[in-house]
């Protein structure tokens, strides 16, 4: 929903619906160029490199999930124990022992430059990793890195070394002022 004042009804987005009220989109449903895009990526890599995007993406998911699960349970293995396209890390057990939520691991890899991986679907208090073909391994590398510093972050609290209430996950994120701060 959005919420603004009648003085800025008139520039509210949108088209007028069959019943005469305006819709939030310009698109009836949905956005329509999306399509364009995906169908131009599509276009662009033919049958063999959409092929080979998607072993590379499920190449880098499956290498993710190897380098990560003695920190963080994998849920939605097969058989084999491998993923598919993504890896769902499982952050669930670190809100009892340690007070800390996906939210919060999520938060610190701002920190570290990432964008937080989708939280909570498929699984509540979950991160789902989901490394596209483009992504080159020294980045992967990066990413398990602070991944694995954030677990040891997370081990920190749970033992007591850190305060619950006060470490750089429940803190994140940092701010550049407060990053070069000589007082934290």
């Amino acid at each position: 929903p959005i919420g603004v004042a009648a003085h800025l009804k008139k520039f509210l987005p949108g088209h007028v619906s069959r019943k005469g009220r305006k819709a939030v989109s310009a698109a009836p449903w949905g956005s329509a160029g999306i399509l364009a895009i995906s169908w131009m990526y599509i276009g662009m890599l033919g049958p063999v490199g959409v092929r080979r995007a998607t072993e590379i993406a499920i190449l880098s998911a499956n290498y993710i999930a190897e380098k990560l699960e003695q920190y963080f349970p994998v849920v939605y293995q097969g058989q084999n124990g491998r993923v598919a396209h993504e890896c769902i890390l499982d952050m669930r057990g670190f809100k009892e022992t340690a007070g800390i939520s996906v939210e919060d691991v999520a938060k610190r890899l701002i920190d570290y430059g990432f964008h937080a991986p989708t939280m909570s679907w498929p699984v509540a208090g979950t991160l789902m990793v989901e490394p596209t073909e483009s992504e080159p391994k020294k980045e992967l590398d990066r990413f398990i890195r602070a991944m694995t510093e954030i677990r040891e972050e997370i081990r920190k609290i749970a033992t007591g070394t850190w305060p619950r209430d006060d470490n750089p996950l429940v803190n994140a994120p940092h701010t550049s002022d407060a990053l070069i701060s000589d007082e934290w």
